[in-house]
């Protein structure tokens, strides 16, 4: 990964509860509110604003024919 952004102490907070409530690590607690997102966001919006069309077929917005696999 080219570029790992920080988290501001509020979501660093948000996202540590959010680990605690799931009982997992804030790494895979992460992972899951991405695997939440690319179920549930409009893909026509995200797909349409998309500055990178080499991943669509494993991207969780396709969800026309999308693999969906994990660590793809």
């Amino acid at each position: 990964m080219a570029y790992t952004p920080e988290l501001s102490r509020h979501h660093s907070a948000t996202l540590r509860r959010i680990a605690w409530a799931s009982g997992m690590p804030m790494t895979k607690a992460l992972e899951d509110v991405f695997e939440y997102l690319g179920r549930t966001l409009d893909p026509g919006k995200i797909c349409s604003a998309c500055r990178d069309k080499t991943k669509c077929q494993s991207c969780p917005f396709n969800r026309i024919g999308a693999s969906h696999a994990k660590n793809s």
